[in-house]
């Protein structure tokens, strides 16, 4: 009986963790504008624009125009990733990255809360996660 109970309890908890895999599926932004694919480099979650509600703007593919960096301005927002550095920390928080807001050219710190299957909170904030703003991304998919 106790083996039973405990293979139960491992399977449990093993069907949480795959659930909370950030890389299956494709994530809308907050104001579903783009969709935002994450994948493993390493041992590190990064998020890129795989699609945009509007890729294409007086004719042309959208770049990266409000980059301070004048080098960067002309690069693509498709394909670009938007989110680096995610790590993994115990139960559903991916923290210590850094998340690059294309509206306004200026990156901030962020970390993911998993908040189920269908829903992310991402906060995006300066020195301190108390100093910030959450918006939810839901799964495209």
């Amino acid at each position: 009986m106790k083996k039973t109970a405990v293979l139960l309890v491992f399977i449990f908890v093993a069907r949480i963790g795959a659930a909370q895999d950030l890389t299956k599926g494709l994530w809308y932004n907050s104001e579903k504008s783009s969709k935002l694919q994450f994948f493993k480099q390493g041992d590190k979650i990064f998020a890129k624009i795989v699609w945009m509600k509007e890729p294409v703007r007086d004719g042309k593919n959208r770049v990266d125009d409000k980059n301070p960096d004048a080098k960067l301005k002309n690069r693509a927002l498709m394909g670009m990733n938007i989110i680096t550095n995610l790590v993994k920390e115990e139960g559903s928080v991916w923290n210590d990255g850094q998340i690059y807001d294309p509206n306004n050219g200026k990156t901030y710190s962020c970390k993911v809360t998993w908040v189920n299957d269908k829903e992310l909170d991402l906060r995006g904030y300066i020195g301190f996660s108390l100093l910030g703003r959450t918006t939810k991304f839901s799964r495209a998919e």
